[in-house]
């Protein structure tokens, strides 16, 4: 086609035929839409064959031979091939199929129309050509519908100006001008429908239907795409150049792949067994799960029929059933057949599902089968028949087994339901290691072998005279036994299977005893939850009716019943203990340590009778040598109000570090205590308390807590207390008598709807603070008043170690009465030394920056931190410099020195930095990415007139050198 001679129509025909426009399955358009002009010169409809392609479609045209035409028509003649009787019928002249050989001459001119389905279908191809003034001069239907514009709004018009976004035209231009020069060119072009753009509805016989296939929708005004463009260059009749354009829609191109792929992972990967059948019942298709059932290689089973596969009656009945898929559309489901798998006689079920298969123009292909295993399903629905018919017998088991969380109880009340009932000896053994929680590897294999110890926890008989050694039976109750690892016993325990037991088999140490007597056991795996705890052994006596299938049902239902009362109480004392290691774990490990305080504390757990409580305390450090004390409550036992304690633990830590005052920590722990027990969680809360509804309301739960929160500040020595419910702090000044501090108590977290109170508190040197929960002062035989009586007494010699003071109260008070956790956390005031403090009020002005860094630098050197000038004369100059820029009021420079150097700089603005990190081309914003690189830590709080940004550097060590400044300055660009 390049370069090749020929008028502009002849051009533009051959650009149809290459574009195939039309595509569709309607009536072919009379008005000849997808031609890329007003007026076709090329053969026309009235040229086809009486009842040719408008009866079936709209016609590809292929005219080989033309002038400017892409290929030569040589593979067109599938619809009118020897044979084909839609062909024939249509009226299409029957030329064979020709892949090789010579072109066709102008004499084998053939019109015929492509099969339903073709690509054409999808992607639908527009064209317009460009005169030599480099405007449009034709303009397609198609193109309409692609660009959104009408032939009258694009014929006459510069397709760069019109289409193109502005900063792309100035290569858009050369390219045209190189095109209009004679250069064919194939690219991707982005362009812009312009906003004066009409949606151009799409109508005719090839318009696709709403929401499906892959044609181009009309475009919308202001619509931005890309198209892939063939530019083939023309002439007109006069010699000028031209330019002949296709475009295709690159979306319609994507939504191809991405069919495509999904239909190959849908099909490759599924789980089930997957088949296409053609229109004549036979396999097209298989996935690699359909060929791994039922053997060879996907590619085997092409051509195949069901008959290949299944019996003949099944096969009848499924070949009927695809045949009416076929024919009427309607799908099938959950089709039962049944048959035996390769390689085996075994009869198998499979549920089969069947839905007949379209092309893209809906013309149905054939029919698609989709089959799963169900052969558990049905032996399972056995199983459940056979269960039923033992319901009878079981409505006593149920009622009497499991009345106590008690291990020997539940085992003898199995033993009540099965002697002398169901057998005539029986008893029970549980896995040592189970019974005494140890679950370590060796332990849980040997458990894994069934040999691993047991102990005999209950026996019966209903035998008067069995030959038994002095004791209750073979094994007395509460001793210790293995069985053999080859035994029958052995065997049950490791396979969780049932065994039936003969006279003869040893299966014990005592079975010599008592094998003149019996006359088969049934040797029954306790499991619970999928553990295996025990064995249940019943015995029958000779001249009874042996154990059948139906027995053996029973026994495993008996067993299993009471399994599963064994495993709960062996799970309640796994809760407790577990219960107690979190609650533990989320506890401050040892004596914390806090700036400006000497902290000690004591916690005891509650007794396991009455379950773990949710008791805790925390020590938290802020910024600015400030320390939060925090002591808790939460309402309720066992684990969940241990992990609701551990939820509101670490809420109090979040919301502490986040710097807020005490009153506003409890206020927004409220909120997360009140969310904890709802179903729909803190919005709900907020939006009106409770769930309401009946279906609500058993499942909300209601947590509640107490708390008392402080922060108390090194420097000024002053404690911050807000309350939520909790006893008072108890105070102990020196050479005072203790007092319990006047602080409102408040509404417990999780009530809502009350604000809380502060009360601050100057503490002198020496001062000691006690914080507590209920279970040190309050329990059955104590009251609370006198509880909190005999703490203050016990307070009496606030002079000794911390240490000894804790364990002085808990000895003075009742505290082993186990009723409920103790959690006890003391603390004494040693506030910052002056000399460790440095404070300076610095004017607005820039000439303050130099004199901030010569107030650190001296102050350093004082306090012999040479290692840290550079350092810190960087960072103080940076926040200075900032609170000068952004800031308000005057500039409050302060050092604190104590385990760390901080460094605090105060103004009255209330806008604080926000940490971002500086691109490349930003001229600013590197001043606090810098502070955080050489801090160990910075950041910022409110204050009451304003705000407070600090950083925090560790004191030298002398393994460990500080990073140098001028490195950490270069890494920031």
């Amino acid at each position: 086609m390049t370069g090749a001679p020929g008028t502009a129509d002849a051009a533009r025909g051959g650009a149809r035929v290459a574009a195939g426009e039309g595509a569709g399955h309607g009536p072919a358009d009379p008005a000849g839409e997808d031609a890329p002009g007003p007026a076709d010169d090329g053969p026309g409809d009235e040229d086809a064959p009486a009842g040719g392609p408008a009866a079936d479609g709209p016609a590809r045209d292929v005219v080989p031979g033309a002038p400017g035409t892409v290929g030569t028509g040589g593979s067109q003649g599938v619809a009118g091939a020897p044979g084909d009787a839609d062909a024939r019928h249509r009226g299409v002249g029957a030329v064979p199929a020709r892949v090789d050989g010579p072109p066709l001459t102008t004499d084998d001119v053939v019109w015929q129309s492509s099969p339903p389905g073709s690509i054409y279908d999808y992607i639908k191809v527009a064209s317009f050509s460009i005169g030599p003034d480099g405007l449009v001069d034709q303009w397609s239907a198609r193109a309409e519908r692609l660009f959104g514009v009408a032939a009258r709004d694009a014929v006459g018009k510069d397709p760069i100006d019109a289409f193109i976004a502005p900063e792309l035209r100035p290569a858009g231009r050369r390219k045209m001008a190189e095109i209009l020069d004679g250069r064919e060119w194939t690219g991707s072009v982005p362009f812009r429908v312009p906003e004066s753009a009409l949606r151009v509805p799409e109508s005719g016989p090839d318009a696709p239907a709403t929401g499906g296939g892959g044609g181009t929708a009309p475009a919308a005004a202001g619509l931005e795409g890309i198209a892939e463009v063939y530019v083939m260059p023309a002439r007109t009749p006069e010699g000028e150049r031209s330019a002949v354009c296709i475009v295709v829609d690159v979306r319609a191109l994507r939504r191809i792949e991405t069919d495509l792929a999904a239909s190959q992972a849908i099909f490759g990967q599924s789980p089930f067994g997957f088949l296409l059948f053609g229109t004549d019942l036979k396999v097209q298709r298989a996935n690699r799960r359909f060929a791994a059932v039922f053997g060879g290689a996907v590619d085997d089973h092409r051509g195949r029929t069901v008959h290949d596969y299944l019996p003949r009656h099944e096969a009848d009945r499924m070949q009927d059933a695809m045949r009416r898929v076929l024919e009427t559309g309607e799908a099938v489901t959950d089709m039962q057949i049944v048959g035996p798998a390769p390689g085996s006689n075994e009869r198998r079920h499979w549920s089969i599902n069947l839905y007949r298969v379209h092309s893209g123009s809906g013309r149905p292909i054939g029919v698609a089968g989709l089959g799963n295993d169900v052969t558990n399903r049905h032996a399972a629905a056995r199983e459940a028949a056979h269960a039923r018919r033992n319901l009878a017998l079981l409505n006593e088991a149920g009622a009497r087994i499991g009345n106590s969380l008690d291990l020997e109880t539940t085992a003898r009340e199995l033993l009540d339901v099965s002697v002398p009932g169901f057998c005539d000896l029986a008893s029970v053994d549980l896995y040592q290691g189970l019974l005494d929680g140890d679950e370590a590897a060796h332990i849980r294999q040997s458990l894994a072998e069934g040999s691993a110890e047991l102990r005999r926890v209950a026996f019966a008989s209903a035998v008067a005279d069995a030959p038994f050694p002095d004791g209750t039976g073979p094994v007395d109750v509460g001793s210790v036994h293995r069985f053999a690892f080859n035994s029958p016993c052995a065997e049950a325990l490791r396979t969780a299977r049932p065994r039936l037991v003969a006279a003869d088999d040893d299966c014990g140490p005592a079975r010599r005893l008592t094998s003149g007597l019996i006359q088969s056991t049934l040797a029954v795996p306790m499991v619970a939850h999928d553990t295996v705890v025990g064995l249940a052994q019943f015995s029958r006596t000779k001249g009874s009716e042996p154990f059948g299938e139906r027995d053996r049902a029973l026994a495993v239902e008996l067993a299993s019943r009471a399994a599963v009362c064994i495993d709960n109480a062996r799970l309640y004392r796994r809760e407790h203990e577990r219960a107690l290691i979190l609650q533990r774990s989320l506890l401050p490990p040892g004596d914390p340590e806090a700036a400006g305080l000497d902290i000690a504390c004591r916690y005891l757990p509650g007794n396991a009778a009455t379950e773990v409580g949710g008791d805790w305390f925390d020590v938290i450090e802020l910024p600015g040598h400030r320390t939060a004390l925090v002591v808790g409550d939460v309402m309720g036992r066992g684990l969940r109000a241990a992990v609701a304690m551990g939820e509101l633990r670490s809420a109090v830590r979040t919301l502490a570090l986040l710097d807020l005052e005490p009153a506003e920590v409890l206020s927004a722990l409220d909120e997360i205590a009140r969310g904890l027990g709802n179903p729909q969680g803190k919005e709900q809360a907020r939006r009106g308390g409770p769930a309401r509804g009946r279906d609500t309301d058993d499942l909300a739960e209601v947590y509640l807590a107490t708390c008392v929160y402080a922060v108390y500040d090194a420097v000024t020595r002053r404690v911050t207390f807000a309350n939520a419910g909790h006893l008072p702090p108890v105070l102990v000044e020196p050479g005072e008598a203790a007092l319990m501090l006047d602080v409102p108590p408040g509404m417990p977290l999780g009530v809502g709807g009350e604000p809380f109170e502060e009360v601050e508190v100057d503490l002198p040197e020496g001062a000691l603070l006690a914080l507590y929960t209920d279970g040190l002062v309050e329990s059955r035989d104590h009251p609370l008043d006198e509880g909190l009586n005999a703490f203050v007494g016990a307070l009496d010699d606030p002079a000794q170690a911390l240490e000894d003071i804790c364990d002085h109260v808990l000895n003075t008070l009742d505290t082993h009465h186990g009723e409920d956790d103790i959690a006890l956390l003391m603390a004494r005031v040693q506030g910052l030394p002056a000399e460790h403090v440095g404070d300076w009020t610095l004017p607005r002005e820039p000439q303050s920056v130099g004199r901030a860094r010569e107030l650190a630098c001296q102050r350093l050197r004082e306090w012999d931190l040479e290692a840290l000038v550079d350092t810190a004369e960087l960072l103080v100059s940076e926040l200075v410099t900032n609170a000068l820029r952004y800031g308000e009021g005057e500039i409050r420079l302060r050092l604190l020195l104590d385990r760390t150097l901080v460094c605090e700089v105060w103004d009255a603005g209330l806008v604080q930095p926000r940490r971002r990190r500086a691109r490349d081309t930003d001229e600013g914003g590197r001043g606090l990415q810098l502070v955080g690189l050489l801090s160990a830590a910075w950041g910022s709080r409110r204050t009451p007139r304003g705000k407070t940004v600090w950083f925090e550097l560790a004191l030298p060590d002398g393994d460990s050198q500080p990073m140098d400044a001028a490195e950490a300055l270069m890494s920031l660009f």
